[in-house]
């Protein structure tokens, strides 16, 4: 009985690019942390209320970083998973997709963080459901083919 795990060439890649998403998450948790300090909005308060950021750039600043992250946790569940599956028989796609998505979720803070939310879209946000719906498409294709082969 052997005690390794045989993992398929590319797998560091993989590995590189699911730690790429880390990167993301903290840089974009300070983003939120420096727009929280700057608007003065305490915790355990999510968001500025509506009247603040009405009347507070620096509040409005703060709910569109704290919107950029929340909207990247949302999708990391999808990340992760269509990640390791399509990285069991694509290790290459997968990483090259995961990476990419983590690039595009920094120009979608950038995009999101000017104060126009519709920035978020023209500076990463549609440009990232390319790589997610590509691993969503792999990871059902690689679950398919290890059901035919089981």
């Amino acid at each position: 009985m052997s005690n390794s795990i045989v993992l398929p060439a590319g797998s560091a890649y993989v590995g590189a690019a699911l730690v790429s998403t880390v990167w993301v998450i903290v840089g974009q948790a300070i983003v939120v942390a420096r727009h929280r300090g700057k608007s003065g909005i305490k915790y355990p308060q999510l968001y500025a209320e509506k009247a603040e950021a009405q009347a507070s750039r620096a509040a409005h600043l703060f709910n569109c970083a704290q919107r950029a992250h929340q909207n990247t946790l949302e999708h990391m569940p999808l990340i992760l998973v269509t990640t390791l599956m399509t990285a069991v028989k694509y290790p290459l796609l997968a990483a090259t997709a995961c990476a990419f998505w983590s690039f595009t979720r920094v120009l979608y803070t950038v995009g999101y963080t000017t104060g126009d939310p519709a920035k978020r879209n023209t500076r990463g946000g549609i440009l990232g459901e390319i790589p997610l719906f590509g691993l969503i498409l792999g990871s059902t294709y690689t679950a398919y083919q290890l059901v035919q082969g089981a």
